[in-house]
């Protein structure tokens, strides 16, 4: 069959769109890649595997230098005592959920812009040959900032803050399910987008940090527990004033966290979310810890509610918090 002599080459405009993604060209197989970075090929697979990626064929030539030098460094960090062997997957794993979540929301973003701008293939290639060095620029100076404010927070000299005493909440979309079978695609994940970008934006004002998102549900910390209620409010009220938004249930608990790579584990999250499965549309919950430390408080207000039985606490005490008259 003949080819419009015209038409552009698109097999070899992929292959250079890859080039300026992977740094260069594909020319290793897994065990050349691995003998290169000068660790085993079981090593080598592990690390792959944990940072998300899916088994390559033995003959399949799909690795770079930068592949190599990747796990040089991985490699070199365990190897000089910086982290600890059974770490190694772990750092990995984050890494690879991380930047997984990451890359897909900026190709989509990418194509987004492709599709209004009307470029050609050719000129599509030449904006992201200029928009990757400015994009790693920006994430890694994003991280520094990130890195130096939780360094901060690490060493604040506080007992209770080194020991992970924090404020949990979730906050969860209502009817979440029965939307998912409403909207399409596009109308869900707009949906999303708005209540994660809104949810960011409002618990970093008052003085919280987002640890997840997932979709219909927002993790989030605090230092103290006036802060967690603050940002608990804050989000019914961003809620509240936007009518494309659904209702919010949201869940307090305050107590000691194990806070691990990123990520916040313990009684005090598990109970954060039982509440959470108790509240009310448009309330929030704390438990009686998170309670009791804003009993007296100025800007708030706590009502004991009748116990409830849930999942793994058969005598819970929950507690409605709402702002003060006047605060």
């Amino acid at each position: 069959m003949a080819t419009d002599p015209g038409a552009p080459d698109l097999a070899g405009l992929t292959r250079e769109f890859e080039r300026t993604l992977l740094g260069g060209e594909r020319k290793f197989t897994r065990v050349q890649v691995s003998e290169r970075a000068g660790i085993s090929i079981q090593r080598a697979e592990r690390m792959w595997h944990a940072l998300g990626f899916a088994t390559v064929p033995d003959d399949e030539v799909a690795f770079t230098d930068d592949d190599v030098e990747a796990l040089r460094l991985v490699a070199a960090l365990e190897d000089d005592q910086f982290i600890e062997p059974e770490m190694e997957s772990s750092l990995a794993r984050k890494l690879g959920q991380t930047q997984s979540r990451l890359a897909s929301w900026q190709s989509a973003m990418f194509l987004d812009f492709l599709g209004s701008s009307k470029l050609s293939a050719d000129e599509a290639i030449e904006v992201a040959a200029l928009l990757l060095p400015a994009m790693e620029r920006l994430q890694t100076y994003v991280w520094r900032r990130h890195l130096a404010a939780a360094a901060g927070r690490s060493v604040a000299g506080s007992d209770e803050l080194a020991r992970g005493v924090r404020a949990v909440g979730f906050a969860d979309i209502v009817s979440y399910t029965r939307l998912t079978r409403r909207l399409n695609e596009a109308e869900l994940g707009e949906l999303i987008e708005r209540f994660e970008g809104m949810a960011a934006d409002v618990v970093a004002l008052n003085g919280g940090r987002v640890i997840k998102s997932m979709g219909d549900e927002v993790l989030f910390v605090a230092d103290t527990p006036a802060q967690g209620a603050a940002v608990a409010l804050a989000l019914q009220d961003a809620v509240n004033a936007d009518e494309e938004l659904p209702e919010l249930r949201i869940g307090l608990a305050y107590g000691t966290i194990l806070i691990r790579l990123g990520d916040v584990y313990g009684e005090v999250v598990n109970l954060a979310a039982r509440l959470t499965t108790e509240c009310k549309p448009g309330r929030v919950l704390a438990d009686r810890e998170l309670a009791a430390a804003l009993d007296g408080h100025p800007a708030y207000t706590v009502h004991r509610l009748r116990r409830v039985s849930v999942r793994g606490y058969r005598h819970l005490v929950p507690y409605a918090v709402q702002r003060a008259d006047g605060a």
